[in-house]
């Protein structure tokens, strides 16, 4: 077989050609093993690293020359002293018995060519150095320098707890630098325009026609959007569509049903209301809710796609050509009378997809939604006729996610094919491509202000990508499973990750560091969702619970001096308990999405399971 995607497959295997003597491996490894045990506290932890990359690297050597015997033994003697979060990637590396095996093995190639990234401090990188060399382990050496990137820092060494939060990716630590670019996190301004007031509001009117007495209660609604925000891009860094007069009449909306949001907090926590699938037999693989909580969909295993309305205003097609060219164009009503009353009804399912559906998104002003699918294609479908308007093909694999832009026309999606696209609506070519990843991107977010994507993958990594000009701007490492949820912080400075491990993590996106860690859950979490003014963080998992914590404690008074900055020496504290507001149990309903509504309640929604 000819693997021609990878043309460097030998060029890279043949790192492995300078070879010691194999039976010496289980030695060489076992005195090294012995060295790290003895040495210092403060330095075991940071030693203790070394294991990992060094035991698949020396195991591939022997496998790649094909010493299959001593390779077997290597793995049998050495496989249980790994931690546990390396279990998957030990599972695939004990069926690469043979040479042969490692050519079409994409996990084993990326091992390969990307370096392991360890941080050490300089004392116990110099302690190793010279252990290394008065033994003469030339083999070690040579897979430290061949094969391990040590990013060195000046300072204390760092604590088992500081070193377990930051491992655990395919690929070992960020290196400090991928974290020191310029990120603009901060929100775009708002257009300005005129709210105009409700009937029981009509005597408190000025002359602009703002409505006073809401003002002092919430600043959503004018003042924020005067300021610039010092960390905002610049307003036309990436170009935005233009606002539609329904675009405005929805954000007059919008600002009107904040004025009426609950002010939510540990004393005053949201209230559930739980959607559930009965009967989906068809198997729920996705779920959407548009903004304004008057749509869901659901994209399902059997490669339709539903659309449910949840008002009681039912969802309506176009009118065909022909009646429409009846209609007077000037009327008041035309945008009623071009709906068609014969098609009303609750439900529409769109067919298109030849594969299992995993991922929806509902545009920003309702009038299209998007699916990915197990085919490899991400639709875009009209909800003013119900059909299929383009299929984008560019992902050859799997489609696992796929989100529009929170001001429309961009959508970015993410796959097996490890890497992340960006599309615009009008263009059958992805405008950016974001690799990087070294396993599937299994979630993909917008930044609120639409200049960065969150890419989650398989290989335990989160990446921040600039969609100017497609730069991987931050990489988070500390999951010790597959991420499957992202949510940012609606001012944009935050972003939490859920995954396979059960815990959620915080990040500061300015500084590039971990800021926390819920724990609670027992299962993977599929969905993460801040409330409108970010003073909750609710969680949703497979263990059949939503979760709710105190993300304004959780990000108060973060440490994010300098030095933390620079080393990594997180100190993350142990407060899971004192932020948990609250644990809500399905009776045997994972929960696969979540979202607050303008008014701040809490929407959930999952398939049931009969176990």
């Amino acid at each position: 077989v000819v693997v021609e995607d990878q043309p460097d497959v030998s060029a890279v295997l043949s790192a492995y050609n300078q070879q010691g003597d194999p039976t010496l491996y289980e030695e060489y490894y076992s005195g090294l093993k012995h060295f790290i045990e003895c040495s210092l506290d403060c330095h075991r932890a940071e030693l203790s690293q070394l294991f990992y990359p060094l035991f698949v690297h020396m195991y591939l050597e022997l496998v790649y020359n094909q010493h299959e015997s001593e390779a077997k033994s290597f793995f049998e003697r050495f496989h249980g002293d790994q931690e546990c979060y390396y279990q998957d990637d030990l599972r695939v590396l004990s069926s690469l018995t043979k040479k042969e095996h490692m050519k079409g093995n994409e996990t084993m190639l990326d091992f390969r060519t990307s370096k392991f990234v360890l941080r050490i401090s300089r004392d116990s990188y110099q302690l190793l150095k010279r252990h290394l060399q008065e033994k003469q382990n030339n083999q070690i050496w040579n897979i430290v320098q061949e094969h391990l990137y040590i990013d060195i820092f000046d300072g204390m060494p760092r604590s088992k707890q500081q070193i377990d939060a930051m491992v655990g990716s395919l690929a070992g630590e960020a290196k400090r630098e991928a974290n020191k670019a310029k990120v603009f996190f901060g929100l775009l301004k708002e257009p300005e325009f005129d709210v105009p007031l409700d009937d029981e509001d009509e005597e408190g009117e000025n002359e602009e026609g703002k409505p006073k007495k809401k003002k002092p209660k919430k600043d959503s609604a004018g003042s924020k959007s005067k300021k610039q925000d010092p960390n905002a891009p610049p307003q036309n860094r990436i170009p935005l569509p233009e606002l539609k007069d329904s675009d405005k009449l929805d954000k007059i909306m919008n600002v009107k049903e904040a004025a009426r949001r609950v002010r939510l907090g540990p004393d005053c926590l949201p209230s559930i209301c739980f959607y559930t699938f009965l009967n989906a037999y068809q198997g729920l693989t996705a779920v959407d809710i548009t903004d304004d909580s008057s749509m869901i969909v659901g994209g399902f295993a059997d490669s339709t796609v539903r659309v449910w309305s949840v008002t009681p205003k039912k969802l309506r097609s176009v009118k065909t050509a022909a009646d429409l060219s009846l209609i007077d164009k000037e009327s008041d009503d035309v945008l009623e009378r071009i709906m068609d009353e014969k098609t009303a009804s609750e439900l529409k399912i769109l067919y298109g997809h030849s594969g299992p559906v995993y991922g929806t998104s509902f545009s920003p002003d309702r009038n299209y939604l998007l699916s990915c699918s197990e085919d490899g294609t991400v639709r875009l479908w009209s909800l003013q006729t119900f059909t299929c308007l383009v299929g984008y093909k560019g992902h050859n694999y799997p489609v696992w996610d796929t989100q529009f832009s929170p001001y429309g026309y961009y959508f970015v999606s993410g796959g097996h094919d490890r890497v992340a696209r960006l599309w615009a609506t009008d263009h059958y070519q992805p405008l950016r491509i974001f690799a990087g990843h070294l396993a599937d991107v299994t979630c993909t977010r917008f930044h609120p202000n639409s200049n960065y994507i969150a890419t989650g993958s398989a290989d335990r990594t989160v990446r921040l990508w600039d969609v100017l000009n497609g730069n991987c701007v931050r990489i988070f490492t500390g999951h010790k499973g597959p991420i499957h949820s992202l949510a940012f912080s609606p001012n944009g400075r935050f972003l939490a990750t859920g995954a396979t491990d059960g815990r959620v993590l915080l990040w500061d996106i300015g500084h590039g560091l971990m800021v926390g860690e819920l724990k609670g859950h027992t299962d993977t979490i599929y969905a993460l969702r801040f409330s409108r003014d970010g003073e909750i963080l609710a969680s949703g998992s497979m263990d059949n619970t939503v979760r709710l914590w105190d993300a304004v404690k959780a990000f108060e008074d973060l440490e994010t001096d300098d030095f933390t900055t620079a080393t990594g020496h997180i100190n993350l504290p142990e407060n899971s308990q004192d932020l948990l507001l609250g644990t809500y149990m399905t009776k045997s309903t994972p929960v696969v999405h979540l979202h607050f509504t303008r008014r701040n309640l809490l929407l959930a929604a999952g398939a049931y399971s009969s176990q």
